[in-house]
Formats: C-alpha cells, structure tokens, sequence
C-alpha cells in the first residue's frame, strides 16, 4: 500500500475535490436559508437564491432609475481602474528598489531600513492622514494601495535578489559586464517570476485596502456599494458583489499565472509545477 504523501488524485479527481468544498457550502447555505424564511419569510440574512437572481438582474442588467447606468459594471469599472493603478505603482517601484536594495549595497544601506519600517505601519492607521494629504478623491485610495504593498513587495524582491548565486554574478563581471548589464540580463529574469509571485500574494491586501478605502469616502466602486446597502441589511446585493469581487481576484490572480508561464516556463519546472 502507498504512503498517503505519495498518492495523487487524477486530473478528475481533482476537479471533483476541488469542487466538494463549494458544493458544501452551498448546500448549507440552502438548508440554512430553507430553514429560517420557514419562520420569517422576510428574513434578510440569508435570502434564496431567487433573490440573489433579482438582484443582480437589477444591479447589472437594468439601468439605474437615477443615473441611467449599469450599477455593478460601473462600481467594476472604478475599483479595477484603483486596484490597477496602486498595484502597477507598487510593482514598478517594488521591483526597482528590491533590485537596487538586494544587489547595490550602498543602497541597500540606505533605504533598507526605511522600507522596513514603512512595511511595518498598519496601512488603515495612516488612512485619515492619506485623506487629509491627498484628498477625497481617486489619489488617496491609490496611495493607501501603494504604501499597503509595495514596501512587501520591495523586501520580497530584495531577499530574492540577494539570494542569486554569487557564481553567476562573478562570470558575469569576469565577463566583463557592468553593474546595470549584470542587473539587467543575468538578475532582471530571474527576478520577473518572482515579482509576478509577490504580486499574487499581495492581491488579496490590495483589494482589502481599496474596499477599505471605498467605504469611507467614494460615489461608486464595489465597496463602496456594499458599505451603501449594508444600512438595509440588503444580503442579496452584498453576497453577490462579494462573490463577484472574488471571481475578479481570482481571474487576476489566473492570469498573472498564465503569464508568469509563459514568461519564465523555467521557473516553474524548477518548482516542480
């Protein structure tokens, strides 16, 4: 008999196990909601299902009765376009200073100790402050993004880039290359996977933060609609933005894999992937 470690579901088996998980939750949900819309037909914890269909029929395929648009597909449009922003800042700067940090030690030295620090400040502490600096409007929420992940980011990408063999940077300055010709085709490859890695990792707090900094202070976006209705205790709107906040985090977090793979398919075979 095989170890439990060495046995591997089959490529259904898998799907199916992936599957289970889902599929018990959401028979719970139904025998939980069946059971209290027995008591209290107007019950709004747990609605059915068949106003979950209404509502989102009414968020994303009926124009607003106020503005004329698609509600969900304009709070979409707005939080993507801050999620975008503060996470292509915070992969730019992320991936400049971790490299400049982990290979140059005079800066290393300097700024360091600075990105520690900044990682280490709770970013929902400093919110009131990034309003008061920047602003209600669409900056603050991408700079709250910013300083939540780029300083993780930095530190990742620095630890990776002073983990590079030591052998490959001495060929290459054997070589004859210089510092930025040695940054840019012997450490720059190897560190895209793993920049695009940590911004996998970091999606999940980006998201927390701009809901976060939706709820405050916004006119639309997807938090800003939950934290709207939440007042009339309206689940059949908040669970469905909710799940489909959950699908755009993952269909984001597909696609950087997707990429990563086709980018740097070496990595992932000396992952085991």
């Amino acid at each position: 008999m095989s170890k439990l470690i060495n046995r591997h579901p089959s490529r259904y088996g898998r799907l199916m196990l992936g599957v289970l998980p889902f599929a018990i939750l959401i028979a719970l949900y139904v025998v939980a909601s069946d059971a209290r819309l027995a008591i209290n037909p107007a019950d709004k914890l747990l609605p059915a299902f068949s106003s979950f269909f209404e509502a989102i029929d009414r968020m994303a395929f009926t124009p607003s009765k106020r503005s004329g648009e698609y509600l969900l597909w304009v709070d979409t449009w707005a939080s993507l376009q801050r999620l975008m922003w503060g996470v292509g800042l915070s992969a730019l700067v992320g991936l400049s200073i971790g490299i400049a940090n982990g290979m140059l030690p005079l800066v290393r030295s300097t700024l360091s100790p600075v990105v520690t620090a900044i990682s280490l400040i709770p970013p929902m502490a400093i919110l009131p402050i990034l309003f008061i600096t920047f602003g209600l409007g669409e900056l603050s929420k991408v700079v709250l993004i910013f300083i939540g992940i780029c300083p993780i980011i930095v530190r990742d990408i620095q630890l990776k880039a002073a983990s590079l063999p030591q052998e490959q940077l001495i060929k290459a300055q054997t070589l004859g290359g210089n510092s930025w010709q040695i940054i840019l085709r012997v450490v720059l490859p190897q560190i895209v996977p793993r920049l695009i890695e940590a911004i996998r990792l970091t999606l999940g707090s980006a998201w927390l933060f701009l809901i976060a900094a939706e709820a405050i202070v916004a006119t639309e976006g997807l938090g800003y609609r939950i934290f709207l209705v939440r007042r009339y205790m309206s689940m059949d709107v908040i669970l469905p933005y909710v799940l489909w906040i959950t699908i755009l985090a993952y269909t984001m977090d597909w696609l950087l894999k997707q990429l990563s793979l086709k980018l740097s398919p070496w990595y992932h075979q000396s992952q085991g992937e």
